[in-house]
Order: C-alpha cells, then sequence, then structure tokens
C-alpha cells in the first residue's frame, strides 16, 4: 500500500511539472516568425580582436579598433554568402558611448563561419560627415537590399553630442558612399537636432530574395528608440517623418507598463511585409522595478515583433506580449552590458531559412536560425 501511495504522490508531481512546463512554453500568433534556435557551439561567432590594427584617417595614428568590443551586427545577402557589418569598439574611453566605433566586415559561406575583414569597412574619416561622426563613431547599422543590387545602410551618427540616423549606399559592401543624416531637409531641418537612431526599412521577399519594398510608391521605414515612429522616401536617401495635425512626430507604438518593452522599444532589423501584414521585429528594454515585467531582468533588453496593416505601414494590429528571443546564454548576459541583451539589427533570408544576428551584452555578435519547415520554440519565459 506504502508504494502505491508513493507511486501517485510521484504521479501526481509529474504531472504538476509538466502542466506547468506546458503553461509557461512560449507560444506564437501565426504571423510572427520563429522560434529561432541557437546553433550548438556556434556562438558567439564574432568577439573582439586585440589584434586587428588600422591607421585612423582622423587621427592619423594606428588604432586596435576592435580591441574593447564587437556587437549589434547588420546582415545582407552577397554573392550566395552572408555578409555582416558589426560595430566595433576600440579602448579610447571608458563606457558605451565614449569610446569610437566602426563598423567591421565579416562574410560566412554557412551563415555560421565567419572570415573577418582586419581593417573596418566603414568609419569617421575627413569627410563631409565628421561634425557628425566625431569622436564617437558610426554606430548600430541595419542595412536592405534594392531590386537593382544597390545596398543602403541606416546607422547611427554619433558626434557626442546628439544622435543622428545617417544613411550611406554600396554596390559591395565594403565602399560606400555617405549621404549624411536622413531627416536633414524634411520640414526644413526641424528634427535634424532632436536625437534619433534605430531605422527598419520595409522589405519584401520576391522570388526568394528579400529586397526593399515600396507601399503606394513610397519607401517606407520603422525608426526610434522610444518609442517606435515611421517615414516616408522617394529616393531611399532623403527621408520625411510622418507627424500629427500640430507638427509633433506621429507615435506608432510605446513602452507598456509591465511587459518586457516597459522602457524602450527600439526598431530592429529590415521590417517584412507578408500577407498577414509587416511584421516589425524591435528591441524590448524591461524596466527596472514595479513598471516592467518581473520574469524578465530588469533592464534587460529582449526581442519583440509586431504586427502592421499590410496596406497601411502606419497602421499597429498587435504584438507579441512576450519575447521570442531573451538573454539566455553566458555571453548574452555578460559584457560591457551587464542587464544582459540579445539586441537584432540583421536578419537574412538564405537557403530558405532565417539567419538572425543580434547583439550580446554589448560585447559579443551571436546568431539564432527560423526554419519555417522546421520551427523551434521561441525563448521559454
Amino acid at each position: 500500500m506504502e508504494n502505491v501511495t508513493v507511486f501517485i504522490k510521484t504521479l501526481i508531481l509529474f504531472l504538476i511539472v509538466s502542466i506547468s512546463a506546458v503553461a509557461q512554453q512560449n507560444r506564437l500568433p501565426d504571423w510572427a516568425f520563429g522560434g529561432f534556435k541557437r546553433p550548438a557551439n556556434i556562438n558567439p561567432i564574432i568577439s573582439p580582436d586585440s589584434t586587428s590594427q588600422f591607421v585612423d584617417p582622423v587621427l592619423n595614428q594606428t588604432v586596435r579598433w576592435e580591441s574593447n568590443d564587437t556587437f549589434n551586427p547588420a546582415a545582407a545577402l552577397i554573392n550566395g554568402k552572408i555578409a555582416v557589418l558589426y560595430r566595433a569598439e576600440d579602448k579610447s574611453g571608458v563606457g558605451i558611448g565614449f569610446r569610437t566605433s566602426r563598423l567591421g566586415y565579416a562574410s560566412s559561406s554557412d551563415g555560421l563561419h565567419f572570415k573577418r575583414n582586419h581593417t573596418p569597412v566603414f568609419y569617421p574619416a575627413n569627410d563631409s560627415q565628421k561634425k557628425y561622426e566625431w569622436p564617437g563613431g558610426c554606430e548600430d547599422p541595419r542595412i536592405a537590399v534594392t531590386t537593382n543590387g544597390t545596398y543602403v545602410v541606416f546607422y547611427t551618427q554619433w558626434n557626442r553630442e546628439v544622435p543622428r540616423l545617417g544613411v550611406a549606399t554600396s554596390k559591395d559592401l565594403k565602399h560606400w558612399t555617405k549621404h549624411g543624416p536622413i531627416f536633414e531637409d524634411a520640414y526644413n531641418g526641424k528634427f535634424l537636432n532632436i536625437p534619433h537612431k534605430s531605422a527598419s526599412i520595409l522589405t519584401k521577399v520576391v522570388k526568394g530574395r528579400q529586397v526593399v519594398t515600396k507601399i503606394n510608391g513610397k519607401y517606407w521605414m520603422y525608426w526610434g528608440e522610444l518609442h517606435v515612429y515611421a517615414a516616408t522616401s522617394d529616393n531611399l536617401v532623403n527621408w520625411k517623418p510622418l507627424i500629427n495635425a500640430d507638427g509633433s512626430l506621429k507615435e506608432l507604438i510605446s513602452p507598456r507598463k509591465g511587459y518586457f518593452d516597459s522602457e524602450l522599444t527600439e526598431c530592429g532589423p529590415p521590417a517584412i511585409w507578408t500577407n498577414k501584414g509587416i511584421v516589425l521585429f524591435y528591441n524590448g528594454k524591461n524596466k527596472a522595478g514595479e513598471e516592467g515585467d518581473k520574469r524578465f531582468n530588469g533592464n534587460s533588453y529582449c526581442a519583440g515583433q509586431a504586427l502592421f496593416d499590410k496596406n497601411d505601414p502606419s497602421k499597429p494590429i498587435t504584438r507579441l506580449d512576450v519575447p521570442f528571443l531573451r538573454p539566455m546564454e553566458a555571453f548574452e548576459k555578460s559584457g560591457q552590458y551587464i542587464n544582459g541583451t540579445v539586441f537584432i539589427e540583421g536578419m537574412v533570408f538564405f537557403h530558405k531559412k532565417w539567419f538572425l544576428y543580434y547583439g550580446c551584452a554589448d560585447s559579443r555578435v551571436a546568431v539564432a536560425i527560423y526554419d519555417p519547415a522546421h520551427p523551434a520554440f521561441p525563448d521559454p519565459f
């Protein structure tokens, strides 16, 4: 009898644990991408390298340009390979934002193992953008490609006074033409000198290739760090923010009290048009204390998705209540940002899978993969 009682208690405990596990399993709606799986024994794919050197054109001296941190990557497909442009910091200062950032280049034939250039491919120089980019540098790129093979990168120009979104174009991802701040001409420069960053241009998969797309004859982007805003363009270079009747910026998505995005909703990699709507990938910062989601670490960055109307990019429909990717691995929680970060910026459709590249604790680069034919579960909560 005693053995039967023990068996029954064990069975009940097993059922309770199983039911609890199912209840805690993160589930995605049918419009969302994922889940993304971290490949075993691969990450981080890019880490700081103190041996890389180049002669900085502003300082006119040799700099170990990626010796302190390598993080926040953009990604694109070129010549059948995945190229990643990642933010790299030297040791010229102390603390996030007080060093100089440049963009490094790495390429891969499988999306997992990368060969890196020893010198950066995008950086502050003695050019027309120096006043916007020096001494803080060029930060946090997002890349997309047009149907004619022109790559466009949106990045933060950081002069340690005001962060601004800059834009540049290229045919090979290594030689770039800088076009300056994207809001320089809009509304007579009204928004040029307000802080603005994090641009996610609208793309679409056409015949297996993810390319920049238009809606109603206009290019669209989502942008913003605190709130999500939008902007349109005729030429990919000059952008006009969406505004309200009173001339203020139109907020499309804002932080939510009690959720993982309770402090910031910062745009991630290029948004994607689908038959169910436009999917915006974004980075949510969890507010510490009573206003955040207590299931996640205070001040941590987790990855979310929002759905917009496919015919009206300014109309939000819904978004995930819990992140699909969150800091779980040791390298995502140890670095110069100790609260934990999975900061998504680059995503590529490659061999019928989605390769998502992200910054880890503002120190390294990692990858997670979504296979639509065999989707994994999103990160648990």
